[in-house]
């Protein structure tokens, strides 16, 4: 499950990104009696994560088959918007981010109790719900129509093991221990991304199919489910990374190819220019007036 263990690194290390900033920000100007606000608003937004997690999980259940596609394709499609407006801003943001967060900071520390945890809270629960939605869509088209052969927990396994490590990455970034090119590293996850997420458009749009809603669900481009079994080792394989379907609708197709190739083109295109811009030049010294 590399997609989902790659959903789970990158969206963690962005939240472990906000919170290492945050932390360090507050030690260094010395204002630690100020972290147990950071870690309230860290603990209350990984709770809402879970629970909307849980909401998407066992919500739809009891309702019919159509209504449950209808549901899931519906939120499929949402969290393909949410990661591609992901995607492109923390490679836009990636520098900038600690700065910004400073300046969030300095005002808040100075506000309520509150303040500084609600600054935590919608940092790490942004990522966190983003996470949840994205997760739970790429988990639907990793487990269909694999059988026993991927059972329901591997994709939240994969994950968790991403997140882990993202925090172990976020916690030596704090040390001092790495250094990291965040700006490569969104990059190349960003383009990643937007492959997993083309998948997981056609298969919102397959749900969207079954629901009724979309024509067009015994059309297909092709269907080489005879070739690529979605039980064998290299089935799943294509599933879980690349979310490949053997059977493919032509409308599927098309939502796969108007996503990614735009989406992907603009992408490098944009990443091509912040390589290739100028640094900013620091300003001139004021001169005193003495």
């Amino acid at each position: 499950m590399l997609a989902n263990f790659l959903i789970g690194l990158r969206e963690g290390l962005e939240a472990g990104l906000v919170v290492s900033v945050l932390v360090a920000y507050l030690v260094r100007s010395d204002r630690s009696h100020l972290l147990p606000r950071v870690w309230a608003g860290v603990g209350l937004a990984v709770a809402v994560s879970l629970g909307f997690g849980a909401l998407l999980t066992f919500g739809p259940r009891g309702l019919t088959f159509e209504a449950q596609e209808a549901i899931g394709g519906t939120l499929s499609i949402v969290a393909v918007g949410f990661v591609t407006w992901m995607v492109f801003w923390m490679a836009r943001a990636a520098r900038s981010l600690s700065g910004q967060l400073r300046g969030q900071v300095d005002v808040a520390a100075e506000g309520g109790w509150f303040a500084l945890a609600l600054i935590a809270a919608l940092a790490v629960g942004r990522e966190g719900l983003e996470t949840a939605l994205f997760l739970w869509s790429a988990s639907q088209v990793a487990t269909s129509g694999a059988g026993a052969a991927t059972p329901t927990w591997e994709p939240l396994l994969a994950a968790l093991l991403g997140i882990l490590v993202a925090v172990g990455i976020a916690y030596l970034l704090y040390r001092g221990a790495i250094r990291l090119n965040l700006t490569r590293f969104f990059t190349v996850t960003g383009a990643f991304l937007i492959v997993v997420a083309a998948g997981v458009l056609s298969y919102g749009v397959h749900d969207l199919q079954e629901a009724g809603i979309l024509p067009g669900l015994n059309a297909y481009l092709f269907d080489v489910s005879a070739q690529v079994p979605a039980g064998s080792w290299y089935g799943v394989l294509l599933k879980g990374t690349l979310n490949f379907s053997p059977a493919t609708t032509y409308l599927e197709a098309a939502a796969w190819v108007l996503y990614a190739v735009p989406t992907m083109t603009l992408f490098l295109l944009a990443a091509r220019r912040r390589r290739t811009a100028p640094a900013p030049v620091a300003p001139a010294p004021v001169p005193s007036s003495t």
